[in-house]
């Protein structure tokens, strides 16, 4: 059954019907088609079947998000890519909570403690960009799985580290294994709708990060009952690298085997079918680096990210050293820093998606501005309050917005590019680890800066480095201080079938880059979306696909 809806000649709405299984009924979607590159005939246009058991967009993406659910494969994409990424959290910031003893072992200087913290964080700034194009390529399952599995070896060999090159280079190699964060995001991008895409990429990156944090209070623990069985403390500490190796190893088998690349299968089968056309690794590399939004949200991210990557690194030895506590006692309070990821970083990418509901994307760009310029003021004020208490009370706020500011970042990413959503995801990752290694060298590599002062600067490096947001503007949306372009025609068609050739069109590649056209009409705001809404679009939708995007 079908019907058609013409606007100016350049579009026409298709009307089709499909059988969604978990409500037992027809629903209608609408697919918007525009400048003639429609699927065929329409008579031919036909959407298969697909059985899920959460109501999908067009693209077969979810259009609502059960935190309780295992529902393959949209929500079990979801606990596999958060707990890898927490995994590889752990591993990388297992080292920070026992430098005491570590640095008595070793013979570590503040300069070999400080290198070392670099080292951790720089090694998945180009693997970042890499593991995004390695999404775009070959897809979110075989491309995390295979570097976490090629970077637990280093967290294995921590153990037998045995001087401060050593160390360094176990750090590095560790490191890379952040570059996770890329095909988790990347994963939830394909597989939850614009609606609810901030919250799925919001949930999961923040309870990744909480490995920061609770590594924070599971090494201590580790090492304290290994010592406490009988081995010395220079033995307990290696022996205790043991559990965050196996722990990583462990999740990356569970990715290869119960993981699925997107809703209607992995990458390599749908290549094989023919239903996912292979792309062009040139183009889809040329597509993201060219596109100035990625890089300006990558700035973004060093100075949210980052900044919560470096605060991983010092704040247990900064407090240790300062307040003189104990040990466990450090490790605790800075396990706060990190544990807030439990629901900031989460509740940023809630408030991105509820914003866009009313305002689109305009509103997403100036809620990300708002709370990370916030975040920057109370870092400033973090490094100038000297009272234990007062530190940690400013710490707990300061991390909750810096890292709602994570969320909101990627409420903003996936709409940047479809055809490179992974070169995006990647250069906006890698930004975080670069605004690390640049914080690190200039504020905390040795004994240049006390670590209260250069924590208020890193706080003025945070307000300036936001500023550049209000420069992203959408040609069918707007930015921040201006709306969508004068020519009213412009389209989010307009915009995401900029990145194929005709060539491409004729052949079809297109085809995904039009549903999440449709799909993303959110972006327009609740308003804009009423006003270009078709009066004659009137057939009944289901109410869980029902959104402002329609």
């Amino acid at each position: 059954m079908k019907d058609a809806y013409t606007t100016k000649g350049k579009s026409t709405l298709v009307l089709c019907h499909f059988f969604l299984p978990f409500s037992h009924e027809f629903v209608w979607c609408t697919l918007n088609f525009k400048h003639g590159h429609s699927m065929g005939p329409p008579d031919s246009v036909a959407i298969p079947p697909a059985k899920f058991s959460m109501p999908v967009d067009s693209e077969h993406k979810a259009a609502e998000f059960r935190l309780f659910s295992i529902a393959k494969p949209h929500m079990r994409a979801f606990h596999l890519s958060w707990i890898s990424f927490f995994s590889c959290f752990v591993s990388s910031f297992a080292a920070p909570p026992l430098i005491p003893i570590i640095r008595d072992d070793l013979n570590l200087t503040a300069t070999d403690i400080g290198n070392a913290g670099i080292a951790s964080v720089s090694g998945a700034v180009f693997a970042r960009v890499a593991m995004g194009t390695a999404c775009d390529l070959f897809g979110p399952r075989l491309a995390s799985a295979s570097l976490i599995l090629l970077t637990a070896p280093a967290v294995y060999f921590t153990s037998i580290a045995s001087s401060p090159i050593s160390f360094l280079l176990v750090r590095f190699f560790t490191g890379f294994s952040l570059a996770t964060f890329v095909s988790t995001q990347f994963w939830m991008s394909s597989m939850f709708s614009a609606n609810v895409v901030g919250t799925a990429n919001g949930l999961s990156g923040g309870w990744g990060n909480l490995g920061g944090g609770a590594t924070q209070l599971i090494m201590p623990l580790v090492f304290a009952v290994i010592r406490d069985v009988g081995a010395v403390k220079f033995t307990a500490w290696r022996i205790a690298f043991i559990i965050p190796a196996l722990f990583q190893t462990t999740t990356a088998f569970a990715v290869i085997l119960f993981g699925q690349d997107l809703p209607d299968g992995n990458f390599q089968k749908l290549h094989k079918d023919g239903d996912k056309p292979k792309d062009d690794f040139s183009k889809v590399f040329y597509h993201g680096v060219s596109n100035y939004r990625g890089w300006i949200l990558a700035l973004t991210y060093g100075y949210c990210f980052g900044v919560e990557l470096t605060v991983d690194n010092i704040i247990a030895e900064y407090f240790y050293d300062r307040f003189d506590l104990k040990l466990h006692t450090a490790g605790i309070i800075a396990a706060t820093f990190g544990l807030a990821n439990l629901f900031s970083r989460p509740f940023g990418g809630l408030l991105s998606d509820v914003v866009a509901k009313r305002f689109g994307m305009r509103g997403r760009l100036w809620t990300l501005w708002t709370v990370q310029t916030i975040g920057g003021v109370l870092c400033v004020i973090l490094g100038r309050v000297e009272s234990l208490g007062s530190s940690i009370a400013v710490m707990v706020a300061f991390s909750i917005f810096c890292q709602a500011a994570c969320g909101l970042t990627f409420g903003v990413v996936p709409f940047v590019s479809r055809r490179s959503l992974g070169v995006i995801s990647g250069m906006t990752g890698g930004g975080g680890n670069v605004g690390a290694v640049v914080t690190q060298l200039i504020f905390f590599k040795g004994s240049k800066y006390s670590k209260e002062t250069g924590i208020t600067l890193m706080g003025i490096m945070i307000i300036c480095c936001t500023l550049p947001i209000c420069l992203i503007h959408f040609p069918q949306w707007g930015g921040m201080f201006s709306g969508p372009t004068s020519n009213k025609d412009f389209s989010e068609e307009d915009y995401y079938l900029s990145e194929w050739s005709s060539h491409e069109k004729d052949r079809g590649f297109h085809h995904g880059s039009l549903k999440f056209a449709d799909n993303s009409r959110s972006g327009r705001g609740k308003r804009s979306v009423a006003s270009t809404t078709p009066a004659a679009c009137t057939s009944p939708i289901h109410p869980s696909l029902a959104s402002d995007s329609l």
